[in-house]
């Protein structure tokens, strides 16, 4: 990344490399926001706890009051959509 950059990963924590996101946090190169770690749990004690420039989430990222009104919506729209035989709109497809 470049110096100065921010990241930010509220996907999955294996994605950013633990020891290089350390490394850099602790030279100053990088701003982070984490909402997930590797490993995670974040055992007491991990280097990241201590890091300049980090700010860790509990997990939870993706919680906001409008969570559930809105995971409602998405569920009804698609049950009508599949009730009056329209194509899904929010499909995944796994890969095996």
């Amino acid at each position: 990344m470049q110096q100065g950059a921010l990241l930010v990963n509220a996907a999955r924590g294996p994605i950013v490399q633990t020891d290089a996101l350390v490394e850099a946090l602790q030279s100053g190169r990088i701003r982070a926001a984490i909402d997930v770690t590797d490993p995670e749990p974040l055992p007491e004690g991990h280097l990241l706890w201590s890091c300049p420039n980090l700010l860790i989430t509990p997990h939870i990222g993706g919680s906001s009051v409008q969570f559930t009104p809105r995971a409602l919506r998405v569920a009804a729209s698609e049950l009508r959509r599949y009730m009056n035989g329209e194509p899904m709109q929010n499909i995944v497809q796994m890969a095996i």
